[in-house]
């Protein structure tokens, strides 16, 4: 079983990347906040892990306002540096753990936290700005991540003591992975500071010493506070530090601080912490029991005949082929579909197997690969075929005979005016 070998608290302030990428390790101002990772690199090399989890939260980079979650858990197989308005860094991507991920993402939901799922997202400093000291990585990154993104910016934001317990069914969750993997734990967010409003560059240095000093010794007194009192203490964006409270909740009781610092160079709190957790292992029965309460929602689906749950696994396997129908929802994807198949296939790399079931329009092959059946209506109104003719092929029947399975004769799909005339003619043929 995979186990957590201990964590790491960390801010996640732009002006960490930017020291890096201005290579000032030696400046007087900024080698302070280097000398502070070169213990966690040493510890990191020393424990090799297999996976980091990573906590972070994005910057109204990736993800805005016209979707915004609590909890946001990456699947994916890989993640590029984002681009936040000045350019991407220098940075090469960083492969994710997906396979970890997506047993994660089964027990969280199954422990009832209402979880969003992301992939082919950029990652911006809030992930890179700590990784980047944290590792070596002029030849890829030595290590895979899955990372969760937290909406902290706009409220209601979780309290703590949600942030708790999420960490709580993470430790689970984890432990109960049926692979021998080392995991280890990062909590990213600056403590004091606020970077908004008349009250603009405040900071607390006592403030932040006690919270740390209760972050390793009573967590659950942190559960009882709430944004406002952490704003009073901290200002309005330490907010973030319910992200530490996450991977607090993983670790047990009692740990073993290997490694504490604190700077305060400009608008922010720069903290670093290493935390060795002395949990007992989950042993494997318990670890069984833990993955099939997790699956037990669809336990015993495979029994019946001719149905596909989309489920991570096909969602992040066959997402380019998803992803290429639902483009159809955009016009000059459409009308390339229409007029230019061949080479826009290429262009989007598909498989020749993906490519032969397209041109062939076989719906229910499609299905049996990997497609949502919500994408293939929208493949069938660009085509002009109805929805009720992608019915009946799945069920390898006519038109004619599906029909008389259904108590009203009538056609339709879900295209626009420009797609209903050829339904009408293809309901007709």
């Amino acid at each position: 079983m995979a186990r957590i070998v201990g964590a790491i608290a960390t801010s996640h302030t732009p002006t960490i990347g930017f020291a890096f990428d201005g290579n000032k390790q030696n400046d007087p101002v900024w080698k302070p906040i280097f000398d502070a990772y070169e213990p966690i690199k040493a510890w990191l090399k020393e424990k090799k892990p297999d996976a980091l989890f990573i906590v972070y939260n994005d910057h109204i980079t990736s993800f805005f306002f016209d979707h915004y979650s609590p909890f946001v858990l990456g699947v994916g197989e890989e993640y590029k540096v984002a681009d936040e308005g000045g350019g991407r860094r220098n940075l090469p991507p960083i492969k994710g753990h997906g396979k970890l991920a997506r047993h994660i993402a089964n027990h969280l939901v199954a422990d009832e936290f209402d979880m969003s799922f992301f992939q082919d997202k950029d990652l911006d400093h809030g992930c890179f700005s700590p990784l980047s000291v944290l590792m070596d990585h002029d030849k890829g990154w030595p290590t895979p991540i899955v990372p969760l993104q937290m909406g902290v910016l706009q409220f209601p934001v979780p309290s703590a003591k949600r942030c708790w317990n999420l960490g709580k069914s993470l430790r689970a969750a984890i432990e109960s992975y049926p692979e021998d993997l080392r995991v280890v734990l990062i909590g990213t967010g600056g403590l004091s500071h606020q970077v908004h409003g008349e009250r603009c560059g405040f900071n607390n240095p006592p403030w932040d010493e006690k919270l740390v000093d209760l972050y390793e010794n009573d967590p659950e007194a942190l559960t009882r506070m709430t944004h406002a009192q952490h704003a009073t203490l901290g200002g309005m964006e330490s907010s973030e530090f319910i992200m530490w409270m996450v991977v607090r909740g993983a670790l047990s009781a009692q740990v073993k601080r290997v490694h504490r610092s604190y700077y305060l160079p400009s608008m922010t709190a720069i903290v670093t912490a290493v935390y060795e957790n002395l949990a007992e292992p989950m042993s494997a029965e318990d670890a069984a029991r833990e993955r099939a309460r997790a699956n037990r929602q669809l336990e015993g689906i495979e029994k019946l005949e001719g149905t596909y749950p989309f489920d991570l696994e096909r969602s992040v396997g066959h997402y380019r082929l998803n992803k290429f129908l639902h483009e159809l929802v955009v016009p000059e994807h459409r009308a390339a579909f229409i007029n230019d198949l061949e080479p826009l296939m290429e262009k989007w790399e598909l498989s020749e197997q993906e490519r032969d079931l397209i041109r062939r329009r076989d719906w229910r092959g499609l299905m049996q690969y990997g497609a949502i059946f919500f994408v293939l209506e929208k493949m069938a109104a660009v085509c002009g075929v109805s929805n009720l003719h992608v019915y009946a092929h799945m069920r390898g029947q006519t038109l004619e005979d599906f029909q008389k399975t259904r108590n009203a004769q009538v056609v339709y799909g879900v295209g626009g005016q420009e797609a209903q005339k050829k339904v009408e003619e293809s309901a007709g043929a």
